[in-house]
């Protein structure tokens, strides 16, 4: 009988597990997610599976809510976290392990965890306005020049409590000043809060919201992409010949963002065929005219616009030492900034 039983059981769960899915997957994202209409299609077409898109807020936002709703999600798949985000979420213990078959297409330096899959990455940079700087005042060329009393009043930053460039320029600062000597990041940052810096909630709020190179806003210096002045290119309305915003080097950090399948899935084999999609090339090539970044497949072709890929490296900090800290310094952070 205890044969039959177990025989009974074995055929249950090999009957579920043949048992087709709903042909839907759904993604939790940043705001700032996109693809094009015809490459989901594509992918629609090639796999029957429909996509649905959820945008949750900033990278921080979507990170928190799947770590709450652990185990119990609404979504398949959850694409934005990045390297400054990674041990929050693997310590929550979100994704399930899973490891594409394209993944040997993908450099090390962008593997950190099986748990996740690396999509693209871009480098966190100073941004400024061409327009507000020349004559007596060259536009800054460093991070200690931010602090300088000739730029007061001029910077926005985001909240790396729940920004991920927010959090990768604080990082940039821990880089750069460290927590020991003479100056430290803290005094860095108590210096960029005696000049007046701004602390925005998201990327969009800072960027399109208060930087005067890319709406009507006031402030002339910004946290975003080093590939955001490409950005202003192509998206000029009437067209442009040349960006009107630059980038500073100095003090970059560069992010890379996952996708990962969550705990308890409703569509785990749909998530694993839209995961392998997103590194393929069609995926890959889609991503810089989208998101303005670029993609992890070294092959995939850019944009003649988008510039060539960066040749440097920035410093960081890997993502356990930020999963060791990152509470502590967050902690710090808002008792220099915010209080």
């Amino acid at each position: 009988m205890k044969r039959l039983i177990a025989t009974g059981a074995v055929l249950a769960l090999l009957t579920a597990s043949c048992v087709a899915e709903p042909p839907v997957v759904r993604i939790v994202a940043h705001d700032f997610f996109e693809v094009s209409d015809e490459v989901l299609a594509a992918f629609t077409a090639e796999t029957g599976i429909e996509v649905t898109i959820i945008r949750g807020g900033d990278a921080g936002l979507i990170v928190n809510q799947a770590a709450l709703t652990k185990g119990n999600p609404v979504t398949d798949i959850l694409f934005g976290v990045d390297n400054t985000l990674l041990s929050r979420a693997l310590d929550a213990e979100i994704f399930v392990r899973y490891e594409s078959f394209l993944i040997p297409e993908i450099p090390d330096e962008f593997e950190l965890s099986p748990f996740v899959t690396p999509i693209d990455y871009g480098d966190v940079c100073i941004n400024y306005d061409r327009s507000a700087f020349g004559g007596e005042l060259p536009p800054p060329a460093t991070l200690e020049d931010l602090t300088d009393p000739r730029y007061r009043g001029m910077l926005v930053v985001q909240d790396p409590t729940i920004s991920s460039p927010g959090l990768a320029f604080m990082l940039a600062t821990i880089v750069r000043f460290g927590e020991s000597g003479d100056y430290t990041w803290l005094d860095y940052w108590a210096d960029l809060r005696a000049n007046d810096v701004e602390i925005a909630p998201d990327w969009g709020t800072a960027y399109y919201g208060m930087f005067s190179g890319a709406g009507d806003g006031d402030r002339p210096i910004v946290v975003s992409y080093a590939t955001s002045p490409a950005a202003e290119v192509i998206d000029a309305e009437p067209p442009i010949p040349e960006t009107s915003t630059a980038v500073i080097r100095d003090g970059c950090y560069r992010q890379i963002e996952f996708a990962g399948i969550l705990v308890n899935a409703d569509h785990p084999q749909n998530a694993r065929k839209f995961i392998d999609f997103m590194l393929s090339l069609q995926f890959q090539e889609d991503v810089p005219g989208q998101m303005f970044v670029y993609p992890v497949r070294p092959e995939a072709e850019l944009p003649a616009w988008f510039g060539e890929r960066p040749t440097d490296t920035p410093p960081g900090l890997a993502p356990e030492v930020i999963g060791a800290n990152r509470e502590r310094w967050l902690d710090e952070w808002i008792e220099v900034v915010l209080r």
